[in-house]
């Protein structure tokens, strides 16, 4: 178990695969710092069950396309509590939109999808780099999607902005060496809040996996550990999609 006194940080850290991250890290003995945007009472809870479990964790609301206010909670994170070791860039949104109407895809969406998914995590990293840096073993790892691999997905825009994050990873893996690790996690489908409405298609895609399941967020929390201890490992997307894309 790692000292209780190292910190990580996980953006949407309240609901799916970020809450599932939280509580693993918290397991492993590390304060976590639970970033939110809209989900106040779900990032509430999340620290509910860290603490009740005998861990240290705080929410904080948290617009991660507002550098200046993650700035400040960064610095709040990393004063109130021991070394920033780990930093989760899970933060994100989508559109569901029919992929073959691009009539449908605005320039709304396009900048919405893009500030969330893609500057939201360049402004964490660029935060949390100072402090990160004066921690052994320090690691970003950035939370993106088979759709960015494939180019298919929710929405087009979704499937670009994910694949800029996969781009992202590779950049910041460079800019970051050798002091931080920056690996990225390319689920595919995970059973979360993203299928309500839609959980005829996650059952039709079932059936075409390899290993005809669909992973849970706590399956994709323990592979987010795994590439967040790998001090071997940096600037690589790794797939975590039941044989989606064999």
């Amino acid at each position: 178990m790692q000292s209780p006194q190292e910190t990580a940080i996980v953006t949407g850290g309240g609901t799916g695969i970020g809450r599932a991250i939280s509580l693993a890290l918290a397991r492993r003995g590390f304060a976590v710092g639970v970033l939110y945007s809209r989900s106040q009472a779900d990032a509430e809870e999340t620290v509910r069950a860290i603490e009740q479990a005998g861990g240290t964790a705080q929410s904080f609301a948290t617009d991660v396309r507002d550098q200046e206010a993650v700035q400040e909670t960064v610095r709040q994170i990393a004063g109130a509590w021991g070394p920033l070791r780990y930093l989760v860039n899970n933060a994100a949104i989508t559109r569901q939109l029919p992929f073959a109407d691009l009539d449908a895809i605005d320039d709304g969406v396009w900048e919405e999808l893009y500030a969330t998914n893609v500057k939201g995590a360049f402004h964490c990293a660029r935060a949390a780099a100072p402090y990160l840096r004066q921690t052994a073993g320090a690691a970003i790892l950035n939370i993106g999607s088979i759709a960015g691999e494939t180019g298919y997905g929710s929405s087009i825009p979704y499937a670009v902005s994910k694949a800029a994050l996969h781009g992202l990873t590779r950049s910041l893996a460079r800019a970051l060496a050798p002091e931080i690790r920056v690996n990225c996690l390319a689920p595919g489908a995970v059973q979360t809040r993203w299928w309500d409405g839609h959980e005829d298609n996650m059952r039709r895609l079932t059936g075409s996996l390899l290993l005809q399941r669909i992973s849970t967020p706590e399956d994709i929390a323990e592979t987010a550990l795994m590439l967040l201890e790998a001090r071997s490992m940096t600037g690589q997307i790794l797939r975590a999609e039941n044989c989606q894309t064999l």
